[in-house]
């Protein structure tokens, strides 16, 4: 789908929202540009602009699920649930929570990791929608959708707010901030509310 067929290319608000994250050269390593959502989180209106974003493009899809990726994926995803009308379902670090799990592994730069998700959290056949703050290589997101996947939900689509250079996808997207794509991993639909690929050159990343 393509961004004007979303109704936001021009959009003001995503202007407003690009600029009220801080980019922190360096940080937490020599090579990364690190995106701080925390100066987003200060900015009400860019905050709330990036809420209702999300919550027009998802309120008549039917979702019953909306599933964050700790940590940030926690800042977005309670506001979104509530405003569609669905629950929230954290996908947490492994040894976080205290019931029976089930989880998935994904593999990082140096090593790998895991997610985790209570089980009977969801349903078999009911409609999710995976949120995480930033996308750059499509592990973590593709990890979840498995999970997801392996409880019988429906994975309807993956929402960021950030995308960097490293997602390696194929584009369906006019000359606008907002994306519609999907990812060459296998995700489901990928939503890109920011591209910033353009002002990156970087060597490394510790976002996923």
């Amino acid at each position: 789908m393509f961004a004007a067929e979303n109704g936001l290319r021009g959009d003001p608000r995503l202007q407003g929202i690009s600029k009220a994250i801080r980019v922190v050269p360096d940080f937490p390593i020599p090579g990364i540009m690190f995106q701080d959502i925390t100066t987003l989180l200060l900015d009400h209106k860019a905050f709330k602009d990036t809420v209702d974003i999300f919550v027009d493009r998802y309120r008549d899809m039917g979702i019953s699920v909306v599933a964050g990726i700790e940590a940030r994926g926690f800042v977005f995803g309670p506001s979104i649930a509530l405003a569609i009308g669905a629950k929230f379902v954290p996908l947490r670090k492994p040894n976080k929570l205290p019931g029976e799990v089930i989880s998935e592994a994904y593999v990082l730069e140096y090593g790998t990791d895991r997610l985790e998700m209570h089980v009977g959290a969801i349903e078999p056949g009911e409609r999710a929608l995976v949120i995480d703050d930033l996308v750059a290589t499509g592990g973590t997101l593709s990890a979840a959708v498995r999970l997801l996947e392996r409880m019988g939900a429906e994975v309807v689509e993956c929402a960021c707010v950030v995308g960097l250079p490293e997602v390696r996808v194929r584009l369906v997207v006019a000359s606008s901030l907002l994306h519609l794509c999907k990812m060459a991993l296998g995700l489901k639909q990928l939503l890109l509310l920011l591209d910033k690929s353009s002002q990156f050159h970087i060597t490394g990343t510790t976002q996923t």
